[in-house]
């Protein structure tokens, strides 16, 4: 600001009047986007400030769809990896037009360091969300977090109590709350368009992240091509293996990995989305053997089908024909939305010609647009919860949590989901949270 004493509120005053006032004062839900200039020139006083930890795999992907907001200004990248700090750079670079984006190894120096920056990417493995949220939103950063957004149920509780405390806006990856299939599935359930829903099913494709030996030790790399012990962060601390940190080798050892939560922290949010959860208070999860579609009964009277496909992602089932999928069903039909739908799968074609209405409806009653990343960065202008907020994370998560506990006894358990506990069952509570190897802690 050229006027110090100037009253017009710029970007970063109403960023730090949001953080200040919030739970206070309601701020606006929505913030148009012409009034921030989008789809033109946006003012540097005006951008969202961001920076990107963990830049492999899905943290790529979402840097490609981030770097598309015009109003979004990308200004340093975090990795343990050479490679992937390198491609992140470039990328920003490029599209910046400079060489200004700045690398960092370890996270906490970019936490402490940049203080310009106003929002930060998490895509780091399993082992780091919840940690890297709550550092970040600690250091006065707003979050968007790839799932699984927590290891535990005790880190997942710990991240929606950081972001009430410091006043910060969370968006958990769970993008297709934000996608109109999904959206329109969510919607006809939770409308009463199929009547009051009496079963729901959710894609938890299987994956193997039980094992609990670990790989040879091989010789470290040097620290500034792989950081091996940032790598390993809160997780025990294993020899060094190329096998874990090329692709997604990690993903087997339980020292690493969750398990359900790969495809349920989507498919079970999604699932929940399209349920009146105000009168649920737990859950019953009834083992079926490993590796076997799991029933589970809410509360209040609704199934859950937890269903499981072996093998490729794609293969057909009868409940959906594409991954990550949902179903609703009630008296009154079905409805059913995976990946790759041109439009949803529906009992009649009578409940898909209110497509567009039903989309329009979502639209305004909830002023959010179909995009999730649009929708974080709309809510770090308003300070409004973001559609994956917090709640929403631990809320599935603690559900996927639940079912990998329920795996490991070989047993059927019932989850207090307002408690956060096991129904008079300590071996199961003892498992809601790990230890964190120091100096990784919370």
């Amino acid at each position: 600001m050229s006027n110090p004493d100037s009253t017009a509120l710029t970007r970063r005053r109403f960023l730090t009047r949001g953080v200040m006032t919030a739970g206070a004062v309601a701020l606006p839900y929505y913030v148009p986007a012409a009034a921030l200039g989008r789809g033109a020139t946006v003012a540097p006083s005006e951008r969202i400030v961001m920076g990107g930890i963990g830049m492999g795999g899905r943290g790529s992907s979402d840097l490609r769809w981030m770097l598309n907001e015009p109003d979004v200004q990308w200004v340093a990248v975090c990795d343990v990896r050479k490679g992937n700090r390198l491609a992140a750079k470039n990328r920003v670079d490029k599209k910046n037009g400079n060489k200004d984006c700045a690398e960092y190894i370890d996270m906490r120096k970019l936490l402490a360091e940049r203080t310009d920056i106003d929002a930060v990417l998490i895509a780091t493995g399993d082992r780091w969300h919840a940690l890297a949220s709550i550092l970040a939103m600690r250091a006065g950063k707003d979050v968007y977090c790839e799932k699984p957004a927590c290891f535990t149920m005790a880190q997942g509780r710990q991240v929606v109590e950081t972001a009430r405390r410091y006043g910060r806006v969370y968006q958990t990856g769970a993008q297709r709350l934000s996608e109109a299939n999904h959206v329109f599935a969510i919607e006809t359930a939770r409308s009463g368009r199929l009547g009051p829903v009496h079963t729901v099913y959710a894609d938890i494709r299987w994956r193997d992240g039980y094992r609990h030996d670990w790989l040879p030790a091989q010789k470290e790399p040097p620290r500034d091509e792989v950081d091996w012990n940032i790598w390993v962060g809160p997780s025990p601390l294993r020899p060094y293996n190329a096998g874990y940190v090329n692709g997604s080798g990690w993903y087997h050892f339980y020292d690493f990995a969750t398990n359900v939560a790969m495809w349920g922290a989507h498919t079970i949010a999604q699932a929940l989305a399209g349920l009146d959860m105000t009168d649920v208070h737990s859950i019953k999860l009834e083992y079926a053997g490993p590796r076997k579609t799991m029933v589970t009964r809410l509360s209040n009277g609704v199934k859950m089908v937890l269903f499981r496909v072996d093998g490729s992602v794609w293969k057909p089932c009868k409940y959906w024909h594409g991954a990550c999928g949902e179903r609703f069903e009630g008296p009154e039909g079905w409805v059913a939305a995976a990946d790759g739908y041109a439009r949803p799968d529906v009992s009649s074609p009578e409940i898909l010609r209110d497509y567009k209405k039903v989309l329009a409806e979502y639209a305004g009653r909830t002023q959010r647009p179909m995009s999730h990343v649009r929708d974080f960065f709309d809510c770090i202008r308003s300070r409004r919860p973001a559609v994956a907020n917090p709640e929403v994370m631990v809320r599935s998560m603690n559900i996927c949590l639940a079912v990998d506990i329920c795996e490991q006894l070989k047993r059927s358990v019932t989850f207090d989901m307002r408690k956060a506990e096991f129904v008079g069952d300590a071996e199961a509570n003892r498992m809601r949270s790990r230890a964190m190897r120091v100096p990784f802690t919370i």
